[in-house]
């Protein structure tokens, strides 16, 4: 697919950056990881998989909204100024692209070094009589009693095929009434086997293809018939029904687009990802019946895989642990350096605790729970509920505190995106143990992370407080970089006590002291502090703005931006996903920089840093600058105040512009380059954060003149095109 020159130039000259292609190259940066040869394999492996299950949730999601538009009829332009139907073909074929490279990391970087390490993937075919005849035994005992061929013909209608799983499309033909009949069936692979059957041979391991058993073994269900063609497929989906939080659908069309849902079965197909050179006739049928084109077909060689979301077996193999990276020991809170399991109600009276996820473990916080489920003194219990670990210290707790006839308030939110059920379930068992449970807010999505203890301690009552910016699961604890605050501050926790009110019952606070919160302030607050700042700009005084976030696509926080940007103000963006803002324009945004974090650690903390005339107002929590953060989703952001927990929050964002080893840079065009090193000495934050104290917080400054170096290497950039190392040199000049 060849996107024009017309179209190209249209793209370039808008102020914004498409929200979708800008994830498509955050991908970039993440299938970047599974080039680094400093890596090892499996760690290779990880970041490929990781790339693949990100391209199946884009497409589920936002190739889903972009379908909803399509198939109705509706009006969209995207911030490329592009409308719909130009659009998706953009889409797409950067998508493809996106796919091609997936692929040829996959078979000309990675594959040739897999027997080096003491393992294969190998195909049915490849296997030698003794190790067929063991797959055999396994296909006979375990995969063949399980599938169910589905013929689709005049007498039997067109099956319902699974969203994401491997399909075999049989082609069959016999000879009826002296006339060629052809007749298309199909095999489901069960999503309840192994990806790969694994063969242990010596000092090897081979991983045979599941899907690949089955295809050399379809005769077994198509006894007496003549098999023309055996052909694996994959189809992607429409997913994107949670429609209250959509950034792009018009409150107009959202309840018309809700009554349509209601008559769909399934989603539309929006992906159909085939294996080799699949038979013409069956996908002639295939896009007849799905509505789809030669652009919603991905192609991958035959040496090649679908879905590499599969290599999770392969990375998680007891034989290759060594090969992960070896995570660093957890570090204390830099003001909690004593951390213990002794009496934390007692430590939280004294000082503020701020947590650092993953450098400080979260057992403070689990420790907190656990204590307040067992002291007597405690009376009451408020958490908000996102996301939880399997086997959740959190619920345990919880559980244990309702046992004990305390009381406990949850707000579960089931329409967190593929925890639904999770949720639904852990709900379940807190309420019939006598929680009150609430699930989920009106048509409002609870993305804010707080916890309320109540505790009588004599003849008064202290409220202990917990605010974060990531979720209470203490597993993604250890690979997401997270923010929370531990207090007993009687004005934040007055804040917080407001909001749970909000959140169970029907009051509305006038205003918090330490506490901005969406739908209704959070937006308003944010740009009167970005117009401070630009004020201050105009009249000849210091002013600067570091934002930290996972996503840039409000476009008034960008319009007003853009303003501060024209007035003088010198801005830095770490924004580790998509984001829709153009940094370096002449004119519009000469003053803003963009950095993007992706390397071992997930960067998901929310950082909001103002410089206020030198008295500088620090925010953290858990909202993005989103459409959906600022008016469909519940959210809260926190002043931090205590003056060593603000020095360590300033520290965290000076880190961040820091970092030369994890670190790209934006460009106008929506591409990124790596930063390097140069003559400094290489400084990595996933490294760096685990050795922060009290001393290393003095005299913090947040540079805003430096230009970072990057390296001088061919890049993709947003529209597809490689620059080499003097167009990159010469731009950032």
């Amino acid at each position: 697919m060849v996107i024009s020159e017309k179209i190209k130039k249209q793209i370039d000259q808008s102020d914004y950056i498409s929200r979708d292609l800008s994830w498509i190259n955050f991908n970039y940066r993440v299938l970047d990881q599974a080039k680094s040869t400093d890596k090892s394999i499996i760690e290779r492996l990880k970041f490929l998989a990781i790339t693949a299950s990100n391209l199946d949730e884009f497409f589920t999601i936002r190739v889903g909204s972009l379908y909803n538009y399509l198939d109705y009829h509706k009006h969209r332009i995207d911030y490329s100024g592009l409308r719909e139907l130009p659009f998706r073909k953009v889409l797409l074929t950067r998508a493809k692209q996106l796919a091609e490279q997936q692929q040829d990391l996959y078979l000309n970087q990675l594959m040739p070094e897999f027997e080096k390490h003491g393992f294969s993937i190998l195909m049915y075919k490849h296997l030698n009589a003794q190790e067929k005849a063991r797959v055999m035994d396994f296909f006979e005992s375990t995969i063949y009693p399980m599938l169910t061929p589905m013929v689709y013909d005049s007498y039997h209608t067109f099956p319902i095929l699974g969203a994401l799983r491997f399909v075999l499309g049989v082609v069959t033909k016999s000879v009826e009434d002296g006339v060629d009949n052809k007749k298309l069936s199909f095999i489901q692979v069960p999503v309840n086997l192994p990806r790969f059957y694994e063969i242990e041979k010596e000092d090897k391991i081979y991983f045979v293809p599941i899907e690949d058993i089955i295809r050399n073994n379809a005769d077994y269900l198509f006894r007496n018939v003549k098999i023309q063609s055996i052909n694996l497929f994959r189809i992607t989906r429409n997913g994107d029904f949670t429609l209250e939080e959509s950034d792009d659908i018009e409150a107009n069309f959202l309840e018309e687009l809700k009554q349509k849902l209601k008559t769909r079965r399934t989603g539309r197909v929006v992906r159909l990802e085939v294996f080799g050179r699949p038979d013409s006739w069956m996908l002639k049928v295939l896009k007849e019946r799905w509505d789809i084109d030669d652009d919603n077909i991905f192609r991958t060689k035959k040496k090649g895989l679908i879905d590499f979301t599969g290599l999770w077996q392969i990375v998680g193999h007891r034989h290759f642990k060594d090969m992960l990276t070896e995570m660093p020991n957890m570090v204390p809170p830099v003001s909690y350096p004593e951390i213990s399991n002794d009496n934390i109600f007692e430590v939280l009276k004294h000082r503020d605790v701020l947590l650092h996820h993953p450098y400080n473990g979260m057992e403070p916080v689990l420790n907190l729970l656990e204590h307040a489920a067992e002291d007597p003194g405690v009376l009451a219990i408020k958490i908000t509920i996102y996301r939880l670990a399997k086997d959740s210290r959190v619920t345990a707790a919880l559980l244990k505190a309702a046992e004990n006839s305390k009381h406990v308030s949850v707000l579960f939110e089931v329409k967190a995106r593929f925890d639904e059920e999770n949720n639904l379930r852990e709900a379940q068992r807190l309420q019939k143990a006598g929680c009150f449970v609430i699930y989920g807010f009106s048509s409002y999505k609870t993305h804010t992370k707080l916890l309320l203890i109540v505790r009588k301690e004599g003849e008064r009552v202290t409220r202990y407080v917990h605010l974060s910016s990531g979720n209470y699961n203490e597993s993604t604890s250890k690979l997401y970089t997270d923010l929370g605050l531990l207090t007993t501050n009687d004005v934040l926790a007055h804040d917080v006590s407001e909001f749970f009110n909000v959140i169970t019952g029907h009051s509305m606070p006038d205003k918090y002291q330490n506490l901005i919160t969406a739908p209704r302030e959070m937006k308003p607050q944010l740009i009167k502090m970005i117009r401070a700042e630009a004020e201050n700009a105009r009249n000849g005084l210091p002013s600067g703005i570091v934002i930290k976030i996972n996503s840039l696509q409000d476009n008034d926080a960008i319009e007003e931006l853009y303003l501060a940007s024209q007035a003088g103000v010198p801005i830095k963006l770490i924004v580790r996903g998509m984001c829709c803002l153009r940094p370096g324009r002449p004119g519009l945004s000469e003053n803003i920089q963009v950095l993007s974090i992706v390397g071992q650690y997930l960067e998901h903390s929310r950082i909001y840093y103002f410089h206020n005339k030198g008295e500088s107002q620090v925010y953290v929590g858990s909202a993005d600058m989103m459409v959906r953060s600022f008016e469909r989703r519940l959210e809260s952001l926190f002043m931090i105040t205590d003056n060593l927990l603000k020095r360590q929050v300033i520290n965290i964002l000076q880190y961040n512009l820091r970092d030369n080893v994890n670190s790209y840079l934006m460009r106008e065009d929506g591409s990124y380059v790596r930063k390097i090193a140069g003559n400094e000495p290489p400084f990595n934050i996933h490294k760096e954060l685990y050795n922060v104290h009290k001393e290393n917080l003095q005299d913090l400054d947040l540079t805003f003149e430096t230009e970072p170096e990057v390296e001088h290497e061919p890049v993709v950039t947003e529209n597809g095109q490689m620059h080499d190392q003097e167009e990159v040199k010469s731009d950032l000049n």
